[in-house]
């Protein structure tokens, strides 16, 4: 079984930490996030550092340049300063496994083979350790590792090559229905995460459980 991890396994506090990191409603602040930084930080195409200092124009203590505008055209609104302190303090106490997700993992072990498939940068490594994701699963994998986000092809491909498996050996586990139907795209069966509950159901049918 191949988990998605934010908002399948885990409760995604990315929402929150922009919240914390900008000082503004989400509403506010996506509009004015550079959103290329984001993808690109998931693939490890740009670093900590580079993504704080464009993720929303300026890292803390830094002043954004405006570029030169006609006289008579509106100015764009400007970005707000980063704090990244903030945007960790509340990204790392806002993790929690959804309800009723670890005990289905726990059920899972010895019965059937299970990973970690995630869209995430390189903290998926600390999220690995503080929440012990070894103890839960055969093999942590993010698009931070394979250098390219679901739902792209070549996620699924090298997914498959890490864990040595077929496609139609696999059941793919994902919140976002793209992402399920690029699994499927290879061959893989698939369930759009709802609730633990219903992927129970899901599991009893499948005969894992």
């Amino acid at each position: 079984m191949l988990f998605d991890l934010m908002d399948t396994v885990l409760r995604d506090p990315y929402r929150e930490a922009i919240e914390a990191g900008t000082g503004l409603p989400l509403a506010e602040a996506l509009p004015l996030r550079d959103p290329r930084s984001w993808p690109e930080f998931e693939v490890a195409a740009i670093d900590e550092a580079e993504f704080a200092r464009r993720f929303f124009g300026a890292a803390r203590g830094e002043t954004r340049e405006a570029a030169p505008t006609e006289a008579s055209a509106p100015s764009a609104p400007s970005a707000p300063a980063f704090d990244l302190a903030a945007f960790h303090r509340a990204r790392r106490e806002g993790y929690a496994f959804l309800p009723g997700v670890r005990p289905l993992l726990e059920a899972l072990r010895g019965r059937v083979r299970t990973f970690v498939a995630s869209n995430y940068p390189i903290w998926i490594e600390e999220v690995r350790i503080t929440h012990q994701l070894d103890a839960l699963f055969d093999g942590v994998y993010a698009s931070h590792h394979f250098r390219v986000r679901k739902p792209s092809r070549a996620f699924y491909e090298r997914l498959l090559e890490a864990i040595a498996l077929p496609a139609e050996d696999c059941l793919f586990v994902d919140d976002r229905a793209a992402n399920c139907e690029g699994a499927a795209r290879l061959g893989m069966r698939t369930h759009v995460f709802v609730d633990a509950e219903t992927l129970r159901a899901a599991l009893i049918a499948e005969g894992l459980l």
